[in-house]
């Protein structure tokens, strides 16, 4: 969840995660220990400070920035389209944006390099931005020098889902004469791929209609995260030093996926969407389920949208319900930025400002502020329904946990790649998982090392 920056506002399906060159630019990236969060840059009275934005273009729209600039007449804006190398590399030469954009899950290794700002003393003379106002979900943008979860801010969500939960068109399931999914109960995995293989549709050796889609390119380490904590077991050590594939809970989490994969009901990475992304095929009615979080909901408020559209509980593997959100999109301001008032006042403006309200309003996302979470859209039938299961999902919302050793891009191409050689039948469950482990913990190893 994970990214509305591309589509959904995470950053972009596996050129969203699977980034295995801008990972690998990262870890070599020096660590940076600059100077105090709190002030900087500026320009001369009577000048304007240009302050530079590293935001996905569906956010920060040219309508936004102007109106922005028509209130703050002494601040220019430079829009740069998101881009995770061209960043890597700002940031190693020194010469950063002022904001940036990335994932709460997942900044503990940019934490632990020293590249961000602490947000604390911004937030303590902000009217508008409050600590005690900000959802659970801005906590693992927290960093306390060891791990995050804890500590000061050191960037605040843009609005979030937990992207475990479902979406599925009604239509598809009646004509199946398979029964709707419930809006209070969740289904177990295992009984959400027999019910799948009911809802695909075979037409000359392909599908005609999926009967699930995972987002499998946005994020394979959270929902099996999520799945091992439903049994009761942990993917990482408890200094988040050591990865662990081979337990019994891990490998049924893998099994499943290969399981899911052979039974052909949806796409994988061996057999990809044309946009690597789920909603086209789904608004086409050619998906009866896709894996999704809130924010999916935003794409059916127009009058032609489809209208047997609902969603569903995270599903369960093992006792314990468990939704996190995979990434949770926000901003930061890199240590090094030049001008961080004026990127402060924008940070105001779009966290927490009329755009924050249009987009709780809009269904695009939980808002990240709780101040902002009456604003969510409950007019449609199937906003109601999605309302109500939200309400009920946030009880079970649980943080994944974040290495500051390794980048999630890096995880997420890893376990796909050992994922399509079980699916192969090149390796077992079990070797794969093996591998899969080992070669994670040697990236774990390098990590620490680099960052101490």
């Amino acid at each position: 969840m994970f990214n509305k920056e591309v589509g959904m506002n995470k950053t972009t399906p596996l050129s969203r995660r699977g980034l295995l060159a801008t990972a690998a630019v990262a870890a070599m990236m020096p660590l940076f220990v600059g100077c105090s969060a709190g002030g900087g840059g500026g320009a001369a009275a009577g000048e304007k400070t240009t302050i530079t934005v590293m935001t996905g273009a569906q956010d920060l729209t040219a309508e936004l920035i102007a109106d922005f600039e028509s209130k703050n007449p002494d601040i220019k804006i430079n829009h740069i389209a998101n881009d995770p190398a061209r960043l890597n590399t700002m940031l190693a030469a020194g010469n950063p944006p002022d904001i940036a954009v990335g994932g709460a899950v997942g900044s503990a290794n940019v934490n632990a390099r020293g590249l961000a700002t602490d947000l604390t003393p911004f937030l303590e003379k902000s009217s508008v931005l409050k600590e005690d106002d900000l959802q659970p979900v801005n906590d693992s943008f927290r960093w306390d020098g060891k791990q995050s979860g804890k500590g000061p801010l050191y960037g605040i969500v843009k609005d979030w889902s937990q992207d475990n939960t479902l979406w599925y068109n009604t239509a598809l399931f009646d004509k199946a004469g398979v029964p709707h999914l419930s809006e209070t109960e969740a289904v177990s995995y295992d009984e959400l791929l027999k019910t799948a293989k009911k809802l695909t549709v075979k037409e000359g050796g392909t599908n005609a209609v999926h009967g699930l889609g995972l987002e499998w390119g946005w994020s394979l380490y959270g929902p099996m995260t999520a799945m091992i904590k439903q049994q009761g077991g942990e993917l990482y050590n408890d200094d988040l030093t050591k990865i662990d594939f081979t337990s019994p809970e891990a490998q049924r989490a893998f099994k499943w996926y290969v399981d899911f994969a052979q039974a052909g009901v949806g796409p994988t990475s061996l057999n990809p969407l044309p946009d690597a992304a789920d909603f086209s095929t789904f608004a086409a009615e050619r998906m009866a389920i896709t894996q999704d979080g809130y924010w999916f909901g935003g794409n059916f408020s127009g009058a032609d949208a489809l209208k047997t559209v609902k969603m569903a509980p995270a599903p369960v593997m093992g006792n314990t319900r468990v939704a996190p959100t995979y990434s949770g999109q926000g901003w930061w301001m890199p240590e090094k930025a030049k001008n961080k008032d004026a990127a402060w006042k924008l940070m105001e403006y779009f966290l927490g400002g009329e755009p924050a309200e249009t987009r709780a309003k809009s269904g695009w996302g939980l808002p990240a502020l709780k101040s902002l979470m009456e604003k969510l859209p409950q007019e449609l039938p199937y906003q109601k329904n999605a309302y109500t299961v939200v309400q009920s999902e946030l009880k079970h919302s649980s943080p994944l946990p974040d290495s500051p050793y390794i980048q999630t891009d890096l995880v997420n191409t890893t376990i796909d790649k050992y994922l399509q050689q079980a699916i192969k039948n090149e390796l077992s469950v079990e070797k794969a998982c093996a591998a899969l482990t080992d070669e994670l913990n040697n990236a774990l190893a390098q990590g620490k090392e680099q960052i101490g």
